[in-house]
């Protein structure tokens, strides 16, 4: 049963539409006014306000790979966590992408998107003969033993490399977590990694890890420090 609570200081009220208990912790969905957010253990993670930053993951990602001219034919991306969905619709709205696979341990999440109200926002991605639905941890299954490889990772599990949503996750960003993405890359292949504030110390943790052109491009927000998405590439 959804949970309202009340509006203070004229703004919307928020309604509690689902709330999940799972491995990882408390995942919660919430409606504010015509908007939905995403809380995890209590951290806000994400909203449908303002996509902007979520789809220039994406695009940032292929025109690099354009640029370099390192993927031949439809390359293939990775897209980690599914989020409100904003990534992966504006994916599979680009019919350059070839193979779209899109990570995402929460169950609740993908329940959001299959038969819920987040499913708008996903535009019916999930229904594209590209994409395919991986319910797994991102970093279990790109350190699995399968060795599949992609010409672009887009990583949006976090809000930044500095600021993880859970303790298990700041392995993603170290040394081993970075050597993990660099296989799981192509040679030529791009890294985009979403983040909710600058990080100079995770551009110096990728030159370190042996990837290069390191770049950080920021979108301005509404109040405080720009969103930002960390890119680097893997030489070909």
């Amino acid at each position: 049963m959804s949970t309202a609570l009340p509006a203070r200081d004229g703004h919307d009220a928020v309604v509690t539409l689902d709330r999940r208990e799972g491995p990882f912790g408390e995942v919660v969905l919430r409606q504010r006014g015509r908007h939905f957010e995403i809380i995890a253990n209590g951290c806000f993670l994400m909203d449908t306000a303002d996509g902007r930053s979520e789809r220039l993951l994406i695009q940032a990602a292929l025109d690099e790979l354009d640029r370099a001219g390192s993927a031949a034919g439809a390359p293939a991306v990775l897209i980690g966590g599914l989020g409100v969905g904003f990534s992966l619709a504006y994916a599979a709205a680009e019919p350059r992408w070839g193979r779209i696979a899109i990570v995402e341990r929460e169950t609740a999440i993908i329940d959001w998107h299959r038969a819920g109200p987040l499913a708008g926002f996903s535009g019916g991605a999930l229904d594209d003969e590209r994409v395919t639905v991986l319910h797994a941890d991102l970093l279990e299954y790109l350190a699995g033993a399968d060795g599949e490889r992609y010409d672009a990772l887009c990583l949006d599990v976090d809000n930044g490399p500095d600021w993880t949503v859970t303790d298990s996750n700041s392995g993603l960003y170290g040394a081993d977590g970075l050597a993990v993405l660099w296989h799981r890359l192509q040679p030529g292949g791009v890294l985009a990694v979403w983040s909710a504030q600058p990080s100079p110390a995770f551009e110096e943790a990728l030159r370190a890890a042996g990837f290069s052109d390191v770049v950080t491009h920021e979108i301005p927000v509404a109040r405080g420090v720009p969103d930002v998405v960390h890119l680097a590439r893997r030489a070909g």
